[in-house]
């Protein structure tokens, strides 16, 4: 039976009400009482703006058909409830990539769009939402428009990293791009400290089409932010044997005591150590590169019933790396580290969207466990830090963010407000629109 709840399984949602649409001609399913709708596609955002509390969402499984592909310009049309899984599935032994993926290949075309989500090649390519090229947003009067950079092009950057709340989106068309292998050729890097991760990425970003940074939380002094900096081109070459696709399931809901902080650090050390030479190259396919956590299915069981927090920032370069070292300094010291945590420069390729996240800056993606109030105090410490510095918060992540938050993270919120459609909302979208 299909989950209605977000990827971290906190909040959880109430008197949620289900609704389908079977195509993309269909009417849009409205409650006959004043409740507000929300597009649901898998559930991967981690925070609440996929759930609608005490309202209706809409589930977009059923839209899940692949409409039109040219193979000479590489543009797909599908839509919106067709997961990027099925198009890897379908494009990647033809010789075609998808142009921007997220760490989950479980993720929806719908919800690509709506959250503008970001991968490892931001620093070259931008967010999914630079290669969209059209889409369809029905509306709740009935309304359908086609929306692209000049048709509509104020409902195409709305709806970009709108979360949803523009109307539900029946068709997207997005732009493919060409590869000769499923391969990459890999390089991981181990550094010290952060100064070296600046360094390296630096150094690599123009040569690596992709990178990103597992990053030890636990660390201090001389080696705070240590970690392994992973880069990677796509190949010529490939390997003749064939590569097992199967996933592992998550055994089963793990105890909240598992993940205290002697655990995390011991998994820190090791997985630090794991790597003995300081540059390791090699051949690596494209899903334990992409995709290591899809390979253990349900993995946020390992946070137990409570669920966790994922909390993912940008703030912009300073000239010494203060702002993100304090950070790493707050998180050491709270003994609150994360064992799933990603660093990343983001390059300064604008976003469509009114409301999309990425911008110039080191971003970093830390999952913590949810004990309740002090993992709150500890995220609103952080928050001081990176608003402070003109940061921003994802919302695709956010479980807890301040109205004062979102506001300070989107200066172009009223420029989106006339382009939300009346009848979409979401249990997010009350939580930082309301003052408390």
């Amino acid at each position: 039976m299909k989950s209605y709840e977000s990827w971290g399984r906190y909040p959880k949602a109430r008197d949620q009400r289900v609704v389908a649409i079977t195509s993309p001609s269909s009417s849009l399913p409205l409650p006959e009482d004043d409740r507000s709708v929300l597009p649901f596609g898998l559930g991967r955002s981690y925070g609440d703006s996929c759930l609608n509390d005490n309202n209706a969402i809409i589930d977009t499984s059923a839209l899940s058909n692949l409409i039109s592909f040219d193979p000479f310009t590489g543009i797909l049309r599908a839509e919106s409830g067709v997961s990027l899984a099925t198009i890897l599935e379908v494009f990647v032994p033809k010789g075609w990539f998808l142009p921007v993926t997220p760490g989950t290949k479980f993720v929806t075309l719908g919800g690509a769009v709506a959250n503008d989500i970001h991968g490892k090649n931001h620093h070259r390519a931008g967010t999914f939402g630079c290669h969209v090229t059209k889409f369809e947003v029905l509306r709740s009067t009935g309304e359908r428009l086609i929306c692209s950079p000049t048709e509509n092009p104020l409902m195409f950057q709305a709806t970009i990293g709108g979360m949803g709340l523009t109307g539900l989106l029946t068709w997207v068309e997005i732009k493919l791009i060409k590869i000769q292998s499923p391969y990459l050729d890999t390089r991981t890097i181990k550094f010290r400290n952060l100064d070296e991760f600046v360094d390296i990425s630096r150094e690599s970003d123009p040569i690596y089409d992709y990178s990103v940074s597992w990053v030890d939380c636990t660390s201090e002094g001389a080696n705070l932010g240590r970690g392994l900096f992973m880069a990677g081109n796509f190949s010529e070459r490939t390997k003749s044997k064939k590569r097992s696709n199967r996933s592992i399931p998550f055994p089963c809901q793990a105890p909240s005591w598992l993940l205290n902080s002697l655990f995390m650090q011991s998994f820190n050390t090791l997985y630090y150590n794991k790597q003995l030479s300081h540059t390791v190259d090699a051949l690596t396919h494209y899903e334990p590169f992409f995709y290591p956590l899809d390979a253990i299915l349900n993995w946020n069981r390992m946070y137990g019933k409570r669920g966790f927090f994922q909390y993912q920032f940008v703030v912009p370069f300073d000239q010494k790396g203060e702002t993100i070292k304090e950070i790493f300094r707050r998180i050491t010291r709270s003994k609150r580290a994360s064992f799933l945590a990603v660093i990343k420069t983001f390059g300064d390729v604008p976003s469509p969207g009114m409301l999309s996240f990425p911008r110039k800056g080191i971003t970093l993606a830390l999952d913590f466990p949810n004990d309740g109030a002090p993992t709150r105090a500890l995220m609103d410490e952080l928050d001081t830090i990176v608003f402070g510095a003109g940061g921003s918060i994802y919302p695709a992540k956010d479980a807890r963010m301040s109205h004062e938050g979102f506001l300070a993270s989107h200066p172009r919120l009223a420029e989106f407000e006339p382009h939300r459609d009346p009848r979409f909302s979401s249990s997010f979208w009350r939580r930082v629109r309301n003052p408390a």
